[in-house]
């Protein structure tokens, strides 16, 4: 009777501080003797941009690696790789003939993504993309999905498609609830500090990827955008200032309250390097373990054939109720 928990990361680069604070740090935690949790390296979810075949393998498997360094523990979780467990774009279709193209062409991301493209080049995998992310979860029983604040919209559309589903064909989706952690939810750039923080930043020093060496870290933070004002305080006209006491609560596991009190009397400069010291201590075993774990490939490949057995042994059995629902 353990509560199922469903969650994903693409492989598509560097993965930040941000995708620490909001999703993989709290991943390891959700490890309880009350839940049971499935994590997936997102590489189906990658190539609505075109990948190159050798480096999307290769930033695969060490997102794997990465993930264990972060906690996940293959005997608490199910880890496993999208693409090698069919039936997440078998029931992909399924959805997205009971999806409907006014309600996928709301999507934020989507208007967001597309909108720096020319029509025809806009590819529909980047369009039904949302249909694919309800796939993922509703395979698994999910009763909770771990959610940044921009992917909350797309959860809502997982719920709606899976009632409608059950509507129309009998109870099969148990319908999941998002988990958005209270702070730290979204992590904005260093650089541009009104933009989420993103690996795909062509300014590298608006991010803060999990494997930067400790010096690139503080270079980044020193050089983060403030203001003229040298007051420190957390509020919506000081952006620059508030990402980074957000980043230091969600590190420390202070309040903003307690972390705007520590800082009273400081200049921006001390704040950059107490941020970027508690940044660098957080980090510093986890690229140890990565290291470790890269350094023993086999016993990766052997989470994932584990993982991929274990996830493809659960999704099979939704899919089949799915299946002789529609008539198939």
């Amino acid at each position: 009777m353990k509560k199922i928990i469903l969650s994903g990361i693409q492989p598509s680069g560097a993965l930040t501080i941000g995708n620490y604070v909001g999703a993989v740090r709290n991943w390891a935690k959700l490890q309880t003797d009350e839940t049971y949790c499935f994590y997936c390296v997102a590489d189906m979810h990658a190539i609505t941009v075109r990948q190159d075949p050798n480096e999307l393998r290769k930033r695969s498997f060490e997102t794997a690696a990465l993930l264990l360094a972060a906690g996940i523990d293959p005997d608490k979780s199910t880890l496993f790789i999208q693409s090698q467990v069919p039936q997440h774009a078998q029931l992909s279709w399924v959805l997205c003939c009971n999806s409907y193209m006014g309600e996928l062409s709301r999507m934020t991301q989507f208007k967001d993504k597309s909108a720096t493209k020319n029509e025809e080049n806009i590819n529909a995998g980047l369009f039904t993309y949302p249909v694919l992310m309800a796939a993922d979860i509703l395979l698994y029983n999910a009763d909770y999905v771990p959610v940044g604040v921009d992917q909350k919209q797309h959860l809502e559309l997982c719920r709606d498609i899976a009632i409608r589903f059950n509507n129309a064909y009998g109870e099969v989706f148990k319908v999941p609830e998002p988990m958005i952690a209270r702070v730290g939810a979204k992590i904005m750039s260093l650089q541009s500090p009104d933009k989420k923080m993103s690996k795909s930043d062509p300014n590298p020093n608006g991010f803060v990827a999990i494997m930067d060496e400790p010096d690139v870290i503080m270079k980044k933070f020193k050089r983060a955008v403030t203001d003229s004002e040298s007051v420190i305080e957390y509020r919506e006209d000081k952006l620059g200032v508030s990402n980074l006491l957000t980043i230091y609560a969600t590190i420390t596991g202070k309040s903003i309250e307690e972390s705007v009190a520590e800082f009273q009397g400081m200049g921006y400069g001390q704040l950059k390097i107490k941020v970027a010291e508690a940044v660098i201590e957080e980090l510093t075993p986890i690229q140890t373990a990565f290291k470790q774990y890269l350094a023993n490939p086999d016993y990766i490949s052997e989470v994932l054939e584990k993982g991929r057995k274990q996830a493809s042994e659960a999704a099979q059995k939704i899919l089949d109720k799915v299946f002789e629902k529609i008539g198939f």
